[in-house]
């Protein structure tokens, strides 16, 4: 490491980086069991045969579907088959389906229509643990993962990179595909405890992954005004782009809300500890709510 070098996530601490609208993308999730310890590619590693690992993302991708490795925090255990689960986080299709397979190569025959496995009515909590990928991960994620596991020991597992690693621990709650981070400086618990009684966490809230980053920024504003923490509060009605930043308009209990946002960028910064290269990140700042239609 080089002299003065820390962390990225204590880095973003110091800094004060803003969590607003910084979940990247997946409107569907593919989950597969991997108690094994993972390399940089959590699906390129044993029992994954590279070429198998390979094989199989691009199946996934290529549906349109986000893969993602997953096992049980805490000392790794013999694994019996492949777990697996599709889960879907689009808005009124929120799901997940569990199923099983004999060995690593049966997953290449599986349905990604949403007609395998079996419904689940519970959710899943996968917190990044990904060592391999941003030693943040590793240090918060997995302390992270071992608290929750606790209280809730059948819905929360260990996941490979999730992104924004400068906001280790992260997490993401499924099937709303609600991204966290620094749930560490809080309590995942409570988290968890809100998304199961129907409500988001502001303070650690990085955005829904169905969304874009400009309605992500939006609904962030719109609960900070107008204070409905409700899961499916303000869904969007239309987003469009304008000279310095983006129009979204939302739904909500009391009629449209319209939010105008300023897109700006960062001072250039390290967003991951393997990072060499300080790079600008995309920002996002109010200008005004209006109420009612324009």
């Amino acid at each position: 490491m080089t002299e003065g070098w820390v962390p990225c996530s204590d880095g973003a601490r110091a800094r004060g980086d803003s969590l607003v609208a910084t979940g990247s993308h997946g409107d569907r999730w593919f989950l597969v069991e991997n108690q094994a310890g993972w390399g940089r590619h959590a699906l390129l590693d044993p029992p994954f045969e590279h070429d198998l690992g390979r094989a199989l993302v691009h199946r996934i991708e290529d549906a349109g579907i986000r893969p993602l490795a997953i096992r049980r925090p805490g000392r790794r255990t013999a694994q019996i088959g492949v777990r697996w689960a599709l889960v879907d986080s689009r808005p009124g299709r929120e799901s997940v389906r569990w199923g099983q397979v004999e060995a690593p190569r049966d997953l290449l025959d599986v349905p990604l229509d949403g007609s395998a496995g079996v419904a689940s009515d519970r959710p899943v909590f996968a917190v990044c643990a990904h060592g391999r990928h941003d030693q943040c991960c590793a240090v918060r994620g997995r302390s992270v993962a071992a608290r929750l596991a606790v209280e809730y020991p059948e819905e929360t597992w260990e996941c490979s990179h999730l992104g924004g690693d400068r906001f280790a621990g992260t997490m993401v709650l499924l099937p709303h595909g609600l991204y966290y981070g620094w749930v560490d400086d809080g309590d995942a618990v409570t988290v968890a405890d809100a998304y199961l009684a129907g409500r988001v966490e502001p303070r650690f809230l990085r955005g829904r992954s169905a969304y874009s980053h400009p309605v992500q920024a939006a609904q962030h504003f719109a609960r900070a005004s107008l204070r409905d923490d409700g899961l499916d509060a303000y869904p969007p009605l239309h987003e469009e782009r304008t000279d310095d930043g983006w129009s979204v308009r939302l739904d909500s209990a009391a009629g449209p809300v319209t939010v105008t946002l300023v897109e700006t960028s960062s001072a250039p910064l390290l967003s991951t500890c393997a990072a060499t290269r300080a790079l600008p990140v995309r920002q996002w700042a109010l200008d005004r709510i209006a109420y009612g239609r324009m």
